[in-house]
């Protein structure tokens, strides 16, 4: 019979021998993710865009270590190539992709089409602009310029185009021949190589050795010092040797990156350690037709590059955006050159506080829009791009409703009269909002929110309403605040007020949270709740606004 013991042991021998199954289970599944995760880079090099990519992004992709460096760089490979960054769709990529899947099915002979010749031209540079096909070969009268004659010849094919951008603005043509008379289509650079009788004896002679003028062992292309001395030839500047060796060279390159820049307007060169930024968007209510909508964009200084110029270490930002319709259709573009400079003394502060900017649009609150920001530093060419949707909600005549609801540490009213001309100006307040929604627990958290159709009281002329603002941190309440006056509540019309508070943080732990503020409307009896998690950090040197 098992003693007790004994059967500890078997359980302990049982449950190790589950949990190291258990384990390599787990390490096999991981070991499988990043075998695919490398297979699909590698196809991607390889294959997806072996022809189209250049020896300099060939080389940066290579030197890439992390899979999340190559996900950046496949996304910037695309969008460098997308000729209107404006849209949806990057043409270029569907393009391409459906050049590899014509190429396949048109052109492959016991290996897959992508890889022949005419694949290769076909995915490069496109569709020729003719194709002139003897899929049988058979009897062919030679052109002037290859002497004339009449001889036979493998399959072959030959592909104009009127040019190719980047490479030839002049009409080019590309001779591909089926020697193996199996479908297997060669890019050749002598015209001789398609004729089927070149090493037969008394067949195949050209104009000049039917005549006894020459041999076919003085053909041009066999003899190069017989170029423009073999008889009878009508020759072109494009058909010496050279002219061909360098066109067959040239066209199995990857074209010239076309699509540098974002509408012409912001340059967006390549770049594979790109620019880190955040972006947010909130909404505020102007009538019921239009919402003012402020873009605020967020760069660590310390991602920055500075150069020293008058004593001043100087970083320069460009940041261009669009906004588009969902059908495509452009709304509206701005663009603005930024500038930050430091002393000495306050670099090293500097680089450790963030850099904001901001640009109000004013839209239609009933469409929808597609926003795409680029930011450069134009010191080290360094590129962030994002792309945001545009939804503004929908606000209800006579009902109590709200704006988004901004979380900040600089909310100061404003008395100068150009206040209009300023960023993060909202009204009479300046209200600079922290992107990231991070704060420094030294630093009181203030929030801004916009309150629309209150009830007002024909008495007083003036609303009545009860706020209750709560911070949460893992679903307990670690502060609460209620009030009930109208204190922090600035009244503009009987359908618009801002409310203002500031709540102290120095008593909490860094950590994540969530504010959640509630109004209720005393008069009309509405209320709204707004909410917005927020991070509490052990120390925050803020933000600083760069000028134009």
């Amino acid at each position: 019979m098992m003693t007790y013991r004994a059967f500890l042991s078997c359980i302990l021998l049982l449950f190790t021998w589950l949990a190291s199954g258990n384990l390599m289970a787990q390490d096999s599944s991981e070991g499988l993710r990043q075998e695919e995760s490398e297979d699909y880079f590698k196809k991607w090099l390889d294959e997806d865009v072996k022809y189209i990519i250049t020896d300099e992004e060939q080389s940066v992709f290579k030197a890439l270590t992390t899979e999340d460096e190559r996900e950046r760089f496949v996304e910037q490979f695309w969008y460098r190539r997308d000729p209107d960054p404006r849209t949806m769709e990057n043409e270029f990529k569907e393009e391409h992709y459906r050049r590899i899947a014509y190429a396949n099915e048109r052109f492959q002979s016991g290996v897959a089409g992508w890889t022949t010749d005419r694949g290769r031209i076909y995915i490069t540079h496109g569709p020729p602009d003719q194709i002139i096909a003897y899929p049988s070969g058979g009897r062919y009268i030679r052109k002037p310029e290859e002497g004339g004659g009449a001889t036979a010849t493998y399959p072959f094919e030959v592909w104009r185009y009127r040019h190719i951008e980047g490479m030839y603005d002049q009409e080019i043509e590309l001779e591909f021949v089926d020697a193996s008379w199996a479908g297997q289509y060669k890019l050749v650079m002598d015209p001789d190589e398609k004729d089927a009788l070149m090493r037969v004896p008394l067949a195949g002679y050209t104009l000049a050795e039917s005549l006894g003028l020459a041999k076919k062992m003085d053909r041009p292309y066999f003899q190069p010092g017989m170029r423009g001395r073999y008889p009878l030839v009508l020759p072109r500047a494009i058909d010496s040797p050279f002219a061909r060796y360098e066109r067959l060279v040239q066209v199995q390159n990857a074209e010239p990156i076309r699509y540098t820049d974002l509408r012409e307007i912001v340059n967006v060169d390549m770049s594979f350690d790109p620019l880190p930024f955040e972006a947010r968007t909130d909404y505020f209510s102007i009538d019921q037709d239009r919402v003012l909508v402020p873009i605020t964009v967020e760069v660590e200084n310390k991602d920055l590059s500075f150069e020293l110029n008058g004593g001043l270490h100087q970083t320069k930002l460009a940041v261009y955006g669009i906004v588009t319709s969902i059908t495509n259709r452009v709304i509206t573009e701005f663009d603005e050159d930024l500038s930050l400079g430091f002393t000495d003394d306050q670099l090293s502060g500097a680089l450790q506080r963030r850099s904001s900017y901001q640009r109000l649009l004013l839209l239609d609150r009933k469409m929808r829009y597609r926003l795409d920001l680029v930011v450069k530093d134009t010191n080290s060419g360094n590129v962030g791009v994002t792309r945001l949707g545009l939804a503004p909600p929908s606000y209800t005549e006579g009902k109590l409703t709200a704006s988004s609801l901004v979380l900040s540490d600089v909310i100061v009213p404003m008395q100068d009269s150009n206040a209009q001309e300023m960023m993060f100006v909202l009204g009479d307040i300046k209200v600079r909002p922290s992107v990231k929604n991070s704060f420094g627990v030294e630093n009181p958290l203030g929030l801004y929110l916009q309150l629309y159709e209150l009830g007002i009281d024909q008495s007083t002329q003036s609303p009545s309403i009860e706020t209750h603002y709560e911070i949460i941190r893992g679903g307990e309440t670690v502060v609460e605040v209620t009030g009930g006056d109208l204190e922090g509540l600035r009244v503009y019309t009987d359908q618009r007020a801002a409310l203002i508070k500031v709540l102290p943080t120095d008593q909490l732990e860094p950590g994540r949270y969530q504010l959640r503020v509630e109004v209720r409307d005393l008069i009309n009896g509405g209320t709204v709740e707004e909410t917005q998690e927020f991070l509490l950090v052990a120390s925050s040197p803020g933000a600083s606004a760069p000028s134009g």
